[in-house]
């Protein structure tokens, strides 16, 4: 199972991210992107080819990367549901916090 928040968890995966989603970039092109070395740059897509957020297409000497865009939304949909699972557990204790110290003012 993929761990979004392992993927996401960085802004260079986040941007990367966001640049695969729009079109497929070679590992030159990624690199040239970001003021990190070559090595650095191959540990973030290393994290999300393992996380199969994002393909790696090798054409002769190059390797072209793309966003895995069915993963990337089914793992979007339930990162959506557990954040709005745990905010509504939050407003919910909130609620009862409030209404609780109301309920003892009158």
């Amino acid at each position: 199972m993929t761990d979004i928040y392992r993927a996401i968890s960085d802004p260079i995966r986040r941007q990367i991210l966001r640049m695969t989603a729009q079109r497929e970039y070679t590992q030159s092109e990624i690199v040239q992107a970001f003021s990190i070395s070559q090595p650095g740059m191959k540990k973030h897509l290393a994290i999300l080819l393992e996380e199969n957020l994002i393909r790696e297409r090798k054409e002769g000497k190059f390797r072209y990367y793309s966003l895995q865009s069915d993963v990337f939304r089914l793992h979007y949909e339930r990162l959506q549901r557990e954040l709005g699972m745990i905010l509504e557990h939050k407003l919910a204790a909130l609620k009862h916090y409030v209404e609780g110290d109301s309920n003892n003012d009158t």
